[in-house]
């Protein structure tokens, strides 16, 4: 049971002073009238962690019944703990706070909650306090907690971090996303800027150019210098994601009592879409040529080009890296984490079950994206055979390290044998491939091949081009690419194969006869 309450008083003073200049306080011979002076309490706490006495006093109080009322409510707090009890002190350290700010005093339930719950008792923290703390008690993948540090890191301590955390509100938070979108509009000007200026500050012909000519690209070449560099906007997607790691941090700061309700649910965001896959078509190609500008976010290449880029990448030693994931669809990661034991090539399949991931370009194995990620897919007899000559290739890449790493050995160096990782794809000493590494490499080829622009990540999205072109529908793309939902397949890829879909359109107009085919005039035309 709680102890003995400590002492408690209210009293009355004012602001007079003698003859001697001296505030009079309790002594002024006006205060026994009603109107005269301000009354006060004072209330005796724990001492703190030293053993040093504290007092609570607050003045101003017009009448005595409005500063009995704060005396109770401080009471009714105190009288929660025992005074003997750690938790007297952090109570008393709470009651400070709340005097030394001038604040309200607490409600009583709300601290007994806090008493409950094991939470600290001091009313400042604040939400960039809150956030480090609950990202580093995170457990989740360690990509996941990657990208909640990154948020917390670059946008939500230097927006949100200064308001104390029972403080944030709805209009704090829609404030925080409106000046990300103000931030924008001035990267999308300055990035827009910077273009315009390149182009004044390039000489697009063959020839030298002439004296007058070169001055002039040397000054706009001196304002290109001083313009900021290009810089990414923060897009409506990512805008999502930092607006889920805020929510989630908040509803935690709810299950630990430090808050009762949550802010960020309640913001009013643009839609995050997913962006649609659109084909490289010759009309787009043509435009990206003159100016430089893709359709989406993620394009794809159309078959043809496919073809042209594999033939590029033939002689590359991670050409059936490639291949597979243009045909199968593997992701980045599950590509270069893919082991030999899950590869049958006799019966024609692949198990997808881990992949290598990169923080911060340290590489590290991990479990499939989703748990509808890992899964086993049917390898087609092309792709088989790639792997198997990709098999000996890598054998013999084995022998060739070896007699290498031996005669370096005689020369007094220190050189390893080939590392079996048991990877299908490797470094050529045996070792963990760098998935960087993998995206150099596509880069490299694409600009060999000389075709309009797309990311490896894209080759993936190939993938659904092929499966829909071959017969298959959505659900046989879902599959493939071991989406969550159909409705994920469907949203990216609906607009890539209606454009697909036009062949199969023209095959069924043929199938309806007409007595009038050949007449293709329009029927007020005809005479």
């Amino acid at each position: 049971m709680p102890g003995a309450r400590r002492a408690g008083s209210i009293t009355k003073r004012c602001e007079c002073r003698g003859e001697d200049g001296k505030r009079l306080g309790s002594k002024c011979p006006q205060l026994s009238k009603k109107n005269h002076g301000n009354h006060q309490l004072r209330q005796e706490l724990a001492p703190d962690d030293k053993g040093t006495r504290r007092t609570f006093r607050r003045t101003g109080y017009e009448g005595v019944k409005a500063a009995e009322k704060d005396l109770t409510r401080i009471q009714a707090v105190l009288d929660l703990v025992d005074e003997d009890d750690d938790a007297a002190r952090l109570v008393s350290d709470l009651l400070m706070t709340v005097m030394r700010d001038r604040e309200p005093i607490p409600d009583t339930a709300e601290v007994k909650r806090r008493i409950q719950g094991g939470v600290r008792m001091d009313t400042s923290l604040t939400v960039g306090e809150w956030l480090q703390t609950w990202v580093d008690s995170k457990k989740t993948k360690r990509t996941t907690t990657a990208s909640y540090r990154s948020h917390i890191r670059v946008h939500l301590v230097p927006g949100l971090g200064h308001y104390r955390l029972d403080r944030l509100n709805v209009s704090h938070v829609q404030a925080f996303f409106d000046r990300i979108d103000e931030q924008n509009e001035v990267i999308a000007a300055e990035n827009a800027a910077r273009r315009e200026q390149e182009r004044r500050a390039k000489w697009g012909k063959s020839c030298r150019p002439p004296a007058a000519e070169t001055a002039r690209l040397s000054v706009e070449r001196e304002k290109l210098a001083a313009m900021p560099g290009y810089r990414l906007i923060t897009g409506p997607a990512t805008k999502q994601r930092i607006r889920a790691t805020l929510r989630t941090a908040l509803n935690a700061a709810i299950r630990r009592q430090y808050i009762t309700f949550n802010p960020a649910q309640w913001v009013e965001l643009a839609s995050g879409k997913r962006p649609k896959a659109v084909l490289w078509t010759d009309r787009h190609v043509e435009h990206w040529r003159q100016t430089g500008e893709r359709p989406s976010a993620v394009m794809v290449w159309t078959p043809p080009q496919i073809g042209e880029f594999l033939d590029a990448a033939e002689d590359s030693r991670l050409y059936a890296f490639f291949h597979l994931i243009a045909f199968r669809g593997l992701r980045r990661g599950e590509g270069v984490g893919q082991d030999w034991r899950h590869v049958d090539l006799d019966g024609g399949t692949i198990t997808v079950s881990k992949e290598i991931v990169v923080d911060n370009w340290q590489v590290f194995e991990d479990d499939p994206k989703t748990e509808d990620s890992a899964g086993t897919i049917a390898l087609d007899s092309v792709n088989v055979a790639i792997l198997r000559a990709h098999r000996e290739r890598q054998l013999l890449e084995r022998e060739a390290w070896n007699v290498h790493a031996a005669q370096e050995r005689a020369e007094g160096e220190d050189v390893a044998d080939w590392t079996d990782a048991g990877k299908v794809f490797v470094e050529p000493d045996g070792r963990w491939l760098h998935p960087e590494k993998v995206s150099e490499e596509f880069r490299r080829l694409c600009r060999q091949a000389g075709l309009p622009p797309i990311n490896l990540r894209d080759l993936r999205h190939c993938a659904a081009t092929l499966i829909h072109a071959g017969g298959g529908d959505l659900h046989a793309i879902k599959e493939t690419l071991r989406h969550t939902t159909i409705q994920l397949a469907g949203d990216t890829y609906t607009s890539l194969l209606q454009e697909v879909d036009v062949e199969i359109a023209e095959r069924a107009a043929a199938l309806v006869p007409r007595a009038r085919r050949g007449d293709t005039q329009p029927a007020g035309e005809r005479v």
